[in-house]
């Protein structure tokens, strides 16, 4: 979680005078080491994952990679003295360990953002991120995605998270 937060306060600080790829290419490693991102896409997916054909989940594995990278790159694109705060001490809840985190602004109330981390082939990753210690992205995420998979399946929600990707980096081709 730290690396995360040396990499975001790296992209923050380069802002918007540096381009939208650049900031992408700069979070997509850490990023990936740090989150379990096939894992958080089949459980917002829900029961569904199993009926989608390997050809559409290996599609959506990639879509969803770069939304999230995009959602990062967008979301932590000004600096304006805010700090990242990592507590000392993970909290275990049954395997998994929940670190708890602030990000402080220079002015004004802090937020509290909590990575759930388990363990995926050997190495911590994160698996769910908590606002405020209790609002789930992956349940936000699963709500998101309920209505393009309920009227279009597996293509309407490729067809969602690559237009999502396209509006935030601005058309850019993302790998």
């Amino acid at each position: 979680i730290e690396q995360l937060y040396t990499a975001l306060q790296t992209v923050m600080k380069a802002g918007k005078a540096a381009p939208f790829r650049q900031r992408y290419d700069m979070l997509a490693p850490v990023i990936a080491r740090t989150f379990d991102l096939d894992g958080i896409l089949e459980n917002s997916v829900g029961p569904r994952w199993a009926t989608l054909p390997p050809e559409q989940q290996s599609a959506l594995k990639d879509a969803f990679r770069r939304y999230t990278i995009a959602i990062y790159v967008t979301n932590f694109d000004t600096f304006s003295g805010q700090r990242f705060e990592v507590q000392p001490n993970s909290v275990p809840t049954g395997g998994d360990q929940i670190v708890q985190t602030r990000i402080v602004p220079a002015a004004g109330e802090a937020h509290r953002l909590d990575y759930v981390l388990r363990q995926v082939g050997g190495s911590w990753k994160v698996v769910d991120v908590l606002a405020d210690g209790s609002i789930s992205r992956v349940a936000v995420q699963r709500s998101e995605m309920r209505t393009p998979l309920t009227n279009g399946g597996g293509p309407a929600l490729l067809d969602r998270l690559q237009k999502k990707t396209a509006e935030m980096s601005g058309g850019q081709p993302l790998p």
